[in-house]
């Protein structure tokens, strides 16, 4: 898997360096702590301890700007409390002291978060007669930073009052493509980025369909997620309409306290995708580990889901024991060419099956066929190990109903191309169970 992000100055691995990374810990090293590349990996991580994953970060846009939010502190204490700040999913806590001074809280509270460098947010305190103010800035410019939460909890503490005005301003992502440049020449099954706005999508979508055609054959699919309003979302996947790329959507509002960025829901939902080796098989059910449970209100209900199913979104819910989980995972492929719903490539398991189908055809080719000469007893030689490929896939439930589908399978030798074989395979790839359903007649 590979993750696209952005690293800080921090960081010793400088930008469009594709790296292996193993750990929390090497992440935070490598590209800052508390970057874009920082947080995604440790994400992708707690979601898949196993995870072959290679991170290439970018630098802020020299054009960028960082969002900025603000906490500010009224008083004084008339009482002893604490005082919880939420960046994101990461906790902040301080005790408050019986007449404590208002800027002496503020004060307090930046203290604390300096402690933090994992945060993806830095602190400063305002000048003078404004010490109670405290400003939070985004450690990577961009429009990511926006993304980024503060809520706040306050235990007694009487006589305190705290404001939090949201992050934002945040503008100028880097350029997305600079960072695919790079590894065109490697092969990514999935292909994760922080970066889930129309402009950026498209460059991953042209990379995805350049990479994985039939020159490059070096297929991967995209994944980004979002949080935000459910109209909001549909409308960008539908703007999107790719088969190769993948929107993970967990609402969150004002009601939840605790709401991960979407790149690091992004960042889960590729890990989770990567530790199912069947392509076929549906990623329903699957858990997101690490990522915060959205409260009761900003939980999808069944007319929900349905409609972000039928909009090109795979929702993510709630499940039992407040895990975070997989409803279904389609891709944001919704209409044709001519504008027509199309329904063919709406489980992204689909075309993973079909890369998977090419890429056992063409090493079975390549392995008994690497010196062969052309002549008319090539076609059924060559047909004969296709159709092998196909029934051994069939016995491992990738495609079905092989054999009534044979006739369909025509290697003939080109029109054109004196040393070019042609082959049309037939593949019924093997869908998921995702709908039951039953009557119950009432017997006396």
């Amino acid at each position: 898997m590979l993750i696209v992000g952005q690293r800080t100055s921090a960081g010793t691995v400088a930008e469009k360096v594709p790296t292996l990374v193993f750990s929390d810990k090497e992440a935070e090293v490598y590209f800052g702590p508390g970057s874009l590349c920082h947080l995604m990996t440790r994400a992708a991580i707690r979601a898949n301890p196993y995870l072959d994953l290679t991170v290439i970060a970018l630098d802020d846009a020299s054009a960028g700007q960082p969002a900025v939010g603000t906490v500010t502190i009224d008083g004084p204490a008339t009482g002893s409390g604490v005082l919880t700040l939420y960046v994101g999913a990461q906790k902040v806590e301080i005790a408050i002291a019986t007449t404590a001074a208002k800027a002496a809280v503020a004060a307090a509270l930046k203290a604390e978060i300096d402690k933090r460098p994992d945060l993806p947010v830095t602190a400063a305190v305002g000048g003078e007669g404004n010490e109670h103010i405290l400003t939070l800035t985004a450690k990577n410019k961009g429009l990511c930073g926006n993304d980024i939460t503060v809520r706040y909890v306050l235990t007694n503490a009487a006589g305190i009052t705290v404001t939090v005005a949201p992050m934002a301003n945040g503008a100028t992502n880097p350029t997305l493509a600079d960072a695919l440049a790079v590894v065109f020449g490697e092969k990514y099954d999935i292909t994760v980025t922080p970066y889930n706005n129309q402009a950026d999508l498209a460059t991953l979508k042209t990379h995805l369909d350049s990479v994985s055609g039939p020159m490059e054959q070096r297929p991967g699919v995209g994944v980004y997620a979002m949080t935000a309003a459910l109209a909001t979302v549909t409308t960008l996947s539908g703007l999107v309409n790719s088969a190769r790329i993948l929107c993970a959507y967990h609402r969150y509002t004002a009601a939840t306290l605790i709401q991960n960025m979407p790149c690091e829901m992004a960042a889960a939902m590729g890990a989770v995708m990567a530790w199912e080796e069947d392509p076929a098989r549906p990623l329903n059910t699957l858990e997101l580990k690490g990522i915060a449970a959205a409260s009761i209100a900003d939980r999808f209900s069944r007319t929900e889901q349905e409609t972000l199913l039928h909009n090109g979104v795979s929702p993510i819910e709630v499940g039992p024991g407040e895990t975070v989980q997989i409803v279904r995972a389609i891709s944001t492929y919704m209409k044709d060419a001519q504008g027509i719903d199309d329904v063919a490539l709406l489980d992204i398991t689909t075309i993973r099956t079909l890369d998977y189908v090419r890429k056992a055809v063409r090493e079975r080719i390549s392995l008994r066929f690497p010196r062969e000469k052309l002549s008319s007893k090539t076609p059924p030689k060559v047909r004969a190990e296709i159709l092998d490929v196909l029934l051994k896939l069939e016995e491992l439930e990738i495609v079905e109903e092989v054999e009534a589908n044979k006739d369909g399978l025509i290697v003939e030798r080109d029109l054109q191309d004196a040393n070019r074989l042609n082959a049309r395979i037939p593949a019924d790839v093997v869908n998921g169970l995702h709908v039951f359903a039953g009557r119950i007649d009432l017997l006396l």
